[in-house]
């Protein structure tokens, strides 16, 4: 009896639709670029008179690059890795979450482990698909860091279609 239940599981497995399913492919976001990113990033905020840390996570969320300029303070660190991982996690910049949570009933988002709500991050999308975030931390205002968070961005456009 069991062993015919056995060959009875294994016909279900091997005739179920998910079994004739391809394996996912997926875009990621390369140390190379991720670094090249970050250097952009540092060197126009630097251009701009900026003293900033930069940090670029992957599609996963973790950390895949990170500089920080000499002279910003050392929360810098910290809140760079943070709004990298906000854009990549809502798929939007962090100035755009932070408008997006104002409304009650989204609120509650800012209260997840990790993000934050400051602007400065900005997703990383090959083509349509999310790849990973980068977030600029240390220049006098949030859209200034965004600019430098372009910037990086901007640098491997090319190779991100």
């Amino acid at each position: 009896m069991f062993k015919s239940f056995m060959i009875a599981a294994a016909a279900l497995i091997v005739a179920s639709p998910a079994s004739a399913q391809s394996p996912l492919t997926e875009k990621n976001l390369s140390m190379a670029l991720a670094k090249i990113i970050a250097e952009t990033a540092v060197e126009q905020c630097q251009k701009d008179g900026f003293r900033v840390a930069v940090a670029v996570v992957d599609r996963g969320g973790h950390l895949k690059a990170f500089l920080r300029n000499d002279g910003p303070g050392g929360h810098t660190i910290e809140i760079a890795r943070r709004k990298a991982l906000t854009a990549r996690m809502f798929n939007r910049t962090t100035i755009e979450f932070v408008k997006w949570t104002e409304a009650p009933a989204l609120a509650g988002l800012r209260e997840v482990a990790d993000v934050i709500s400051l602007g400065g991050g900005v997703p990383i999308r090959a083509g349509n698909e999310l790849i990973g975030g980068i977030g600029v931390s240390g220049a006098p205002a949030a859209e200034r860091d965004e600019a430098c968070a372009n910037a990086g961005i901007a640098k491997v456009a090319d190779q991100l279609k």
